[in-house]
């Protein structure tokens, strides 16, 4: 009996090391910008940027591709999106030419709504771009 619990504690660490090995901690989608935009108060250039969603500690990250001061990262969580969801959005709101971030969402998770100012009520276009 006395073997039995080291063999226990063994097997479900080899089991919980297979199934960590077996599912992606980062995964990461490219997409294209096709205008400048504000996100907190900074404006990024049209382009290409990544979006990288950390599954082990809920983070999404938008990077430049051409410019990697222009990087940011929030806490993503579930909300509107299906739980199957699995696709990668970016949400603007537009005002004439210009465009403010609205949400990121990659797969079932979604940022909060990053542009603080607006109300929900409030109706603004919004604009879409998904990742590839």
């Amino acid at each position: 009996m006395r073997f039995l619990l080291p063999k226990l504690v063994l097997a479900s660490a080899v089991m919980m090391a297979g199934a960590l090995a077996a599912a992606p901690a980062m995964a990461e989608v490219m997409v294209n910008v096709p205008f400048s935009f504000t996100v907190n108060g900074k404006v990024c250039p049209a382009g290409r940027y990544t979006i990288e969603h950390d599954a082990t500690s809920s983070l999404v990250s938008l990077r430049s591709v051409a410019t990697w001061s222009r990087s940011f990262t929030w806490v993503a969580g579930p909300g509107e999106p299906s739980p199957y969801d699995a696709r990668v959005i970016l949400r603007f709101d537009e005002n004439g030419e210009d465009h403010a971030l609205q949400s990121v969402q990659f797969g079932s998770m979604i940022t909060q709504r990053l542009d603080g100012n607006r109300q929900p009520s409030e109706y603004v276009p919004t604009r879409v771009i998904q990742g590839q």
